[in-house]
């Protein structure tokens, strides 16, 4: 039985509100998923296919779909960022101009590889970064007159790019520096940029002090050579091709090595070893067992305090000297003689020399002997008497720690450093030095020219400051300085040159001993 007010709700109805229901549902679910069309930035003006910006504070983050070219005028920012334009993919035209745009990320425009026109012109762009056009890839036209740019060598890539292209790029001229001040860019080529440097980096530490460093080839191997004097060894690292780093090799024991010397006779290896007590002695190099052996003493009654051991060949025949820096002591030379050194003649008495030179001017071979006390002193090889005879003092300049000489361009120089005052660069004229340089040298007790390369440098060591390295300039014919290095009280240097490296090293008397490596450094690369 149905109650009164009951109805029976036909099926066909039931279903008929439920499938109203289910489309009504769906509706508004498709509703929800339609996406709103981006409008116009309140800075820019659109149409259809373009949006012109002015007075932008910022790039807009999105624009109504379509947008094939825009248009920044007068903009309120100097930089753009990196993927600053990667939203507008479909991008063909961009033209960026009359702004204060001052720089520019190197992925700037990633992303728009449809561009085919763009413009960066009246703007304040200096340089451009490189790369900048690398994802280019049918870019026709490119618009950038009326920058400053500085033609240097981050602008070198600019020229590469222009000459191997196949934009379209207007004239554009540099606005620095002074040499290319006015020239057409296009006019440039990569000869005139200058762009390869170098730079010296620590690239091996050494735990150790050391007062003297020598290096010498033997069997095919690049050694080293150091006297240590906390230990008082003569300590010998061999480098190592595989790891590419010098390794410890070997220990001549003795008691206080102030210079360990390496020369190598009829593919014999022998090594001065110059001591400040006990006497010094020269050591032979055996294969079976690998060891040192001494093989003779030097006479100590004429060396009393050695400083500086230096090797020469003079007439096929094998010397060596030894500075002697006492009161009392006179610098020594000895000479090969079949099984040994043999003394061959006394020079400089008592004049507590430091150094010795061996150079080879117009055929004359001559010995400089630095001095604490007096003038550098020449000798000269008289072949007839096979005796040094006392030839001439370079000049007035007394407290001299060294003497070292170098050839640029078949000129001869001589550096003359000095502990107190400024050291000297002198050129031989013929007759006599002339002096054309000074380089302050406040506590320098060693200097180094050495070629890397094409590149003369010189190393002036400091005991109070900073050492450092001076490039010599062919269009001045000085030295100019190159680069500060920090090393504590530097005694000597050595350069080796191995595997494709050229490593420096320094020997500290007051601290680590160091290895630097000579880096060719590309500046447009940067």
């Amino acid at each position: 039985m149905l109650n009164a007010g009951s109805r029976r709700v036909p099926g066909w109805l039931k279903l008929l509100s439920s499938l109203c229901l289910l489309l009504c549902l769906v509706g508004e679910t498709g509703a929800k998923r339609v996406p709103k069309i981006p409008r116009c930035p309140t800075t820019c003006s659109c149409t259809k296919d373009s949006a012109f910006c002015v007075d932008t504070k910022t790039i807009p983050k999105s624009f109504p779909p379509g947008i094939i070219s825009l248009t920044m005028v007068n903009a309120a920012f100097t930089t753009i960022p990196e993927g600053a334009f990667s939203h507008l993919h479909l991008l063909q035209f961009l033209f960026i101009e009359n702004n204060d745009i001052q720089a520019l990320s190197k992925h700037t425009f990633r992303g728009l590889k449809s561009l085919t026109h763009l413009s960066l012109s009246n703007n304040n762009l200096q340089l451009l970064p490189r790369e900048l056009f690398k994802y280019f890839d049918i870019l026709t036209d490119l618009d950038l007159r009326g920058n400053s740019f500085r033609c240097d060598c981050k602008i070198k890539w600019l020229v590469d790019w222009m000459e191997k292209s196949n934009t379209s790029v207007p004239a554009i001229y540099c606005a620095s520096p002074f040499e290319f001040q006015g020239r057409r860019i296009h006019d440039l080529t990569p000869r005139d940029f200058n762009c390869i440097s170098a730079d010296f980096a620590v690239y091996e530490t050494f735990p150790f002090q050391s007062v003297s460093v020598e290096s010498y080839e033997f069997n095919d191997d690049q050694f080293v050579a150091f006297a240590q004097p906390d230990t008082g060894f003569c300590t010998l690292f061999v480098w190592d091709h595989v790891e590419m780093v010098f390794r410890m090799y070997h220990n001549i024991t003795s008691r206080s090595a102030v210079y360990c010397k390496p020369v190598v006779i009829n593919n014999t290896l022998y090594m001065v070893v110059a001591q400040l007590f006990g006497g010094s002695h020269i050591y032979k190099w055996e294969e079976d067992p690998q060891r040192f052996v001494k093989i003779q003493d030097i006479d100590t009654t004429r060396v009393k305090k050695p400083n500086f051991v230096e090797t020469f060949q003079l007439d096929d025949e094998w010397y060596f000297a030894v500075a002697d820096s006492s009161k009392a002591g006179s610098t020594s030379i000895y000479r090969w003689n079949s099984n040994g050194f043999y003394s061959h003649q006394s020079l400089h008495p008592w004049h507590r020399d430091t150094h010795v030179e061996f150079l080879d001017v117009e055929g004359k071979q001559r010995l400089i002997l630095s001095s604490a006390s007096q003038p550098p002193v020449v000798y000269q090889w008289n072949r007839s008497l096979r005796q040094f005879a006392f030839h001439s003092q370079i000049t007035e300049t007394a407290d001299v720690q060294m003497v070292k000489h170098f050839w640029v361009r078949k000129v001869l120089y001589l550096c003359l450093t000095r502990f107190i005052g400024d050291s000297k660069i002198l050129r031989w004229e013929g007759q006599r030095y002339v002096e054309i340089q000074t380089l302050p040298s406040r506590g320098s007790m060693a200097v180094y020219p050495f070629i890397v390369g094409p590149r003369q440098y010189l190393l002036l060591g400091s005991d109070f400051s900073f050492s450092r390295v001076y490039l010599w300039d062919d269009l001045t014919q000085r030295f100019q300085l190159f680069q500060e290095l920090n090393m504590r009280a530097p005694r000597a240097f050595s350069l080796v040159s191995v595997d494709n490296k050229d490593i420096l090293l320094a020997a500290s008397f007051k601290g680590n001993t160091l290895a630097y490596q000579h880096l060719i450094v590309d500046l447009s690369a940067k």
